[in-house]
Parts: C-alpha cells; sequence; structure tokens
C-alpha cells in the first residue's frame, strides 16, 4: 500500500475487542509495508553494526604494513557506506508510509462510524474525544505501527551480533552475547511505573482542555456573574497539575534512556578491559579488539528500538483504547430487515410502541409534550437514532415504520425514509447554494423550499454580503454555525434544507421557536402545502402550527394521552389547553 492509493477502497472490519488487538490488527492489515520496513530496517542495521569489521581489518592492515589489505579493508567501508545511506533513505520512506497509511486506515474507520452512527455519536461519547480520537490518537496509533517494524529489525540486528561476535571471536564474544539480551530487557521492569505515569498526564491534561473549552463555551456568562477569575484561577491550577504530571513522567522515562546509556556504557568498559588483557596475551588481535568493541558501542542504536516500542506502546495503547470504544458502538443490534428490490424503505404509518405515539402516513401530525427534553428524545426515537428501551422489562422496542422496525434497516434506507430536525439545527459554513445540495428525491426545489420556509428576508441579507455584483443570495457564504444570522434566520434556513430533502416522513421539533407570530402562520402554511401527501411530525405547543395539523397528539409522561384535532383537544383536554396557553396545569389533572 502506497500513499498515493489512499482513501483505502475498504478500510476493512478492525478489531474493537481492546486497544492492543487493535493495534495488532492495524499492524497485520500492512504486512507488505511491514515486511518492507523491516527488511531495510534490517540491512541499515545490520551495516551500522558491522562497521567496525571494516575498521578493525583496517587497523589490523596498518599493524601487519599490509598494503592490499589495507585497500579491501577501504573498499568494504566504501560499500558499507552506500548500503547504509540507501537503506535508510528506503527505510525512511517505507516507515513514513506505514505511519500515514495506518492513521490514515484509522480516519476512515471513525468517518465511516460518525457517518453510521449520525447524531447518535455524541450522545454517546464527548464530542470532545471524538476529535481527540480523530486527530492526536490517530497520530499516536501510527507511530507504534511504524515502531513495529523497525523494533523487529532491531531484534534481529542484536540476535545476528550476537551470533556474529560468538563466531568471530568467541573468547571475547560469548560474555558479550550473554549480556547483550539483559541490556535489552534491564528497562522492563521500570515501564509500568512510566506507563501510569504517562496514563496520569494525559488524564490531567484531558481535564484542563475540558475546563478550559467550558470556560470559553461560557466566558460571556462568567463576565456578566463576576466568574471568570474564579475559573481561571481553576484552570490555572488545573494547567500546574498538568505541568507536575509531565515532569514527573518525563523523568521517568529520562530514567529509562539513562539506563540505556549507561549500562551499554559499563559493557564497553568490561569489554575493552577484558579485551586488553586478551590482546596483551596475545590470544586476540588488535583488530579483533577493535572489531569486537565497534560492535559493542553500535548495538546503543538497535537498543534504542527496544525504548522506542516501549514508549510508543505506552502512549497509543490508551489512544488505541479510545479508538476502539468508538468504533464498537453500533447504531443497532438488530439483523437489518430486507427493503424492497429497488432498495426504497418500506412506506406507511410511523408507530413508536414505546409512548404509543401514532402517525398516520401522508398526514400533518402534531406533538405537544409538556417537557421539551422528553420532546427531544421521543423526536430523535422517531428518527430511530437512540433505541428506546422498555424500563420495566428490560426490552429492545423500536420505532415502526409501515409494521417495519425502523432500526432494523439498512442504514441508507432509514436515513432516507425519516428526516430528523433538530431544535438546535446546524448550518455548516459555506455558500447558501452548498448549504441546499444536499441527497434528495428532486420533487423539491429550492426555490420552493426557502419560500415556503419564509426565508426572503434572508436571502435579502445574504445578497448584501455576496460577492457577486448583482448580488446573488446563493453565492453568499454563511459563516460557521450561521452566526452572522440570528436565530429565527438559521432556523428557517435549516427548515428549507430539511423540506428540499423531502423525506417520506419529516420529524420536526420545535422548527419556529425563534420566529414572530406572523412568520410562523405563513411557514405553517408553507410546511403544509410543501408536505402534502407526505408524512410530518411536528413537536410543537405554538397553536399556529397545531391549527394547520391534521391531527395533535398530546403526550404526557412519555405515553400518548389524547388525539383529535386542535380546536377538539382544547375543548375536552383541559391539559392540553394548559400546555398550549401556558397556564398551569390544573391540579387534579397534575396528581
Amino acid at each position: 500500500m502506497q500513499i498515493r492509493h489512499l482513501p483505502y477502497q475498504d478500510p476493512g472490519e478492525p478489531d474493537v475487542r481492546s486497544g492492543t488487538r487493535l493495534l495488532v490488527w492495524l499492524g497485520r492489515r500492512q504486512w507488505g509495508g511491514q515486511l518492507a520496513a523491516l527488511c531495510w530496517g534490517l540491512v541499515m542495521q545490520l551495516g551500522i553494526t558491522t562497521l567496525p569489521l571494516g575498521v578493525g581489518l583496517a587497523v589490523q592492515a596498518v599493524v601487519d604494513g599490509s598494503g592490499g589489505g589495507l585497500a579491501v579493508a577501504c573498499g568494504i567501508l566504501a560499500v558499507q557506506g552506500v548500503v547504509i545511506a540507501v537503506s535508510d533513505g528506503l527505510l525512511h520512506r517505507a516507515a513514513v508510509t506505514n505511519w500515514i497509511t495506518a492513521a490514515a486506515r484509522v480516519q476512515q474507520l471513525l468517518a465511516r462510524k460518525t457517518a453510521e452512527l449520525g447524531a447518535v455519536l455524541t450522545r454517546r461519547v464527548a464530542a470532545g474525544e471524538v476529535v481527540a480520537v480523530s486527530t492526536a490518537d490517530v497520530e499516536k496509533i501510527g507511530w507504534f505501527v511504524e515502531v513495529l517494524s523497525r523494533f523487529a529489525a532491531a531484534a534481529l540486528t542484536l540476535l545476528a551480533v550476537c551470533v556474529g561476535l560468538v563466531l568471530y571471536q568467541p573468547e571475547l564474544g560469548l560474555p558479550v552475547a550473554l549480556c547483550l539480551p539483559l541490556l535489552a530487557v534491564a528497562p522492563l521492569p521500570l515501564l509500568p511505573h512510566a506507563t501510569r505515569r504517562a496514563d496520569t498526564q494525559r488524564e490531567k491534561a484531558g481535564r484542563a482542555t475540558e475546563l478550559a473549552s467550558d470556560t470559553v463555551a461560557g466566558l460571556r456568562v462568567l463576565r456578566g456573574i463576576g466568574g471568570e477569575e474564579l475559573f481561571l484561577d481553576r484552570y490555572r491550577k488545573a494547567s500546574q497539575e498538568v505541568r507536575a504530571a509531565a515532569v514527573r513522567s518525563a523523568r521517568s522515562w529520562a530514567l529509562i534512556a539513562a539506563v540505556q546509556v549507561v549500562l551499554p556504557g559499563l559493557l564497553l568498559i568490561g569489554v575493552v578491559a577484558y579485551g586488553a588483557k586478551l590482546a596483551l596475551d596475545g590470544r586476540i588481535t588488535a583488530g579483533e579488539l577493535v572489531t569486537v568493541y565497534g560492535a559493542v558501542m553500535l548495538t546503543q542504536y538497535p537498543l534504542r528500538g527496544f525504548e522506542e516500542l516501549a514508549m510508543a506502546y505506552s502512549f497509543s495503547r490508551p489512544s488505541a483504547t479510545r479508538a476502539a470504544r468508538v468504533l464498537a458502538l453500533s447504531r443497532t443490534d438488530r439483523p437489518t430487515v430486507p427493503v424492497s428490490p429497488g432498495g426504497e424503505a418500506p412506506g406507511g404509518d410511523l408507530y413508536d410502541p414505546a409512548s404509543g405515539l401514532l402517525a398516520p402516513g401522508g398526514l400533518m401530525t402534531a406533538v405537544v409534550c409538556g417537557d421539551p427534553d422528553a420532546a427531544g428524545r421521543l423526536a430523535d426515537r422517531l428518527g430511530g437514532h437512540p433505541a428506546g428501551e422498555d424500563a420495566d422489562a428490560g426490552e429492545h422496542v423500536s420505532v415502526l415504520l409501515g409494521g417495519v422496525p425502523l432500526d432494523g434497516l439498512a442504514l441508507e434506507a432509514a436515513r432516507t425514509a425519516v428526516l430528523v430536525q433538530d431544535k438546535d439545527p446546524v448550518l455548516l459554513s459555506g455558500t447558501l447554494r452548498e448549504l441546499l445540495d444536499v441527497p434528495s428525491s428532486g420533487a423539491v426545489s429550492a426555490r420552493e423550499a426557502l419560500a415556503a420556509a419564509q426565508c426572503g428576508d434572508v436571502l435579502a441579507a445574504l445578497a448584501q454580503g455576496s460577492p457577486d455584483p448583482d448580488g446573488e443570495p446563493a453565492d453568499a457564504r454563511i459563516t460557521e454555525r450561521g452566526r452572522s444570522l440570528s436565530g429565527g434566520q438559521r432556523q428557517r434556513l435549516a427548515l428549507a434544507r430539511s423540506l428540499v430533502t423531502d423525506p417520506e416522513v419529516l420529524v420536526l421539533d420545535e422548527p419556529t421557536s425563534a420566529v414572530d407570530s406572523h412568520t410562523e402562520a405563513r411557514v405553517a402554511a408553507g410546511v403544509r402545502r410543501l408536505r402534502a401527501g407526505r408524512t410530518t411530525v411536528v413537536f410543537t405547543s405554538s397553536p399556529l402550527l397545531l391549527d394547520r395539523a391534521d391531527r395533535v397528539v398530546l403526550v404526557r409522561d412519555g405515553t400518548a394521552a389524547a388525539t383529535g384535532t386542535h380546536r377538539e383537544l382544547l375543548l375536552s383536554d383541559p391539559v392540553y389547553r394548559a400546555v398550549v396557553s401556558r397556564a398551569p396545569v390544573p391540579a387534579e389533572e397534575s396528581a
């Protein structure tokens, strides 16, 4: 796999049982790149560790006064230099490719999971955690996958050096071969402590970041109540805790690095002392002593591979655990329900068994809830997002569309069938043309949708900021989340976007809460006209919208309590009358 081949046509099905299993799965999925990095890493590290062989031959040639031997030694060193330079460049290329492709695979998996879950994702996992997993955590995961092949090359290099030294000079090479494996595993007892400190640092850094985000988001309120200094002091304290934790973590890793330097240094001293004694006794030559000494000195390079793998695993395991937790989320555990041969979702009545709410097909149904939060949860359930749970039996409860469980449909079919517009819809940055360029049936044009949502004043406001000299509103840019527009304007643009989509079932949660009554009446008429023959569910307590509905359902305590037209319920149901008129609920009814 090369970078030019990204993105993957199919990133695969990850093993999300644990963070470690996800890392192993990623490594296995890139066996070709891992093998290439292993080969080039082995060539480079063997080239580095065998440099003392050429140096030893050159020294011995000088001692023996052999010009031919010196020429051969220089030729060997030149070949080794070329091999090291070429293999180092190719290793770097392969390693970076492994890093980027592993990170890209995880990002594709996360993007696919985000598209699959939609709004459910941020209800199950904090938005900040999703962003962290998609950015910093992805880089750490890619780092570990890239290090695997270089670590394998380092381990094989050490093994080759040990075998080579024993064969080259058994009397001096055997003690070295026995000591090198001990040096490789010497930092292992220190790793758990360093890992715990690193985890503590990340935990404190996460809390500090969360505190900073909350403070910035609520800065206007904090200034209004004079609480900015209080939160600033809290952030200072949290920041100092992060600094102290980072220093403690750095000390642990510095100790591991020191062990990787001190122990090989002690081995070098031992090699020099013992080798000098052997050379004075005439049991080894000066060239052999130089060769063994140089080989031991250069083994520090592959030994660092063990330290880097430990660090990479320590930092990437929590990141992989978070990524696995996100990737393990599922929209539903129910089997997928077959759809029609044309791929279309079933139509008909929309029914929620948990509440008893029924929205007949082709009609406009208004739902009145005294609790706005309960209305939002019910609207989400009608869209098949978070599946309801029966509190008594603990059994799965799914909304039915035409008698078919909605959350059992194929994802694309379910999203085509039902669209839910939240009470606080998000407008993405871009032009108005891009905002309204959404998947749709094609039956409703953008002009018709804008007219039904009463967006005339919005178009006029956008035309003033359009780069087109003629003031074309469609080319005007909408800032992030539509902050340049008023709340009512944002709400009506979001409604127009939903109307353009023209789904089989449209669920609107308080679509006119930020609109004045005159505009609201026109919006109600426009939605009724444009959605004729389509199933529409509107969560509202506005009499203007309720009077336009074919039927109205009053939901109390999570259950459909009354059904009728707006005028019928006004006359017959005191609770409904109280909710719609914003009057207190009668005592005998609320008991």
